[in-house]
């Protein structure tokens, strides 16, 4: 398989994907794809939370399919890019495939105190948000298993997999740099 100057960059909730797709987007001059944005718009556009919205996905898998053909389609086209999508790996495989982990813990606290995330998911406590986190991953692997066939948290899917939970975006970031130019160079 030919590689392809594109970054997707996957993982768990919280773990970073956002922020580190902006730092290598400015390092590299790449512009970014998100399927993110575009869940929680629609997710808006239902009056839904994304956990909700997820739920609303499994009993309409044709809308699921759609917004990750999306950044298949977009990749035909286009180069020098950075997918921001859970199965941006699967839908790019020619792409250099980065996946992100973190602590739960951190996750749920990172969620919590994001104010990009209060329109589409409202807690009281960072106990609440974790809960839902675990429920929302679940539930999507289970959906993308069943639609796909395929388990995002099978690690040997990646080029690199990264714990974010004691490193700041910009040593994340550093390190994706490093391992997609020695990838580039095999």
């Amino acid at each position: 398989m030919e590689k392809k100057n594109i970054i997707s960059l996957a993982g768990e909730l919280a773990s970073g994907k956002g922020t580190v797709s902006k730092l290598l987007s400015e390092e590299l001059n790449y512009t970014i794809y998100r399927n993110g944005e575009y869940v929680r718009k629609l997710a808006r556009d239902k009056g839904l939370d994304i956990t909700s919205f997820n739920e609303y996905l499994s009993h309409h898998p044709e809308i699921d399919r759609q917004i990750e053909k999306s950044a298949a389609e977009y990749a035909k086209k286009h180069e020098h890019f950075i997918i921001d999508a859970r199965l941006g790996w699967y839908a790019v495989p020619e792409s250099f495939k980065v996946y992100l982990t973190i602590d739960i813990n951190e996750a749920a606290k990172r969620a919590f105190y994001d104010e990009n995330r209060k329109t589409t998911e409202k807690f009281s406590t960072i106990e609440e948000q974790k809960q839902d986190m675990e429920r929302r991953y679940k539930m999507e692997n289970e959906r993308y298993f069943s639609l796909y066939g395929v388990r995002k948290e099978d690690l040997s899917n990646y080029d690199l997999v990264i714990d974010t939970t004691n490193k700041s975006p910009i040593e994340v970031k550093e390190k994706i740099i490093d391992g997609y130019r020695k990838w580039l160079a095999t």
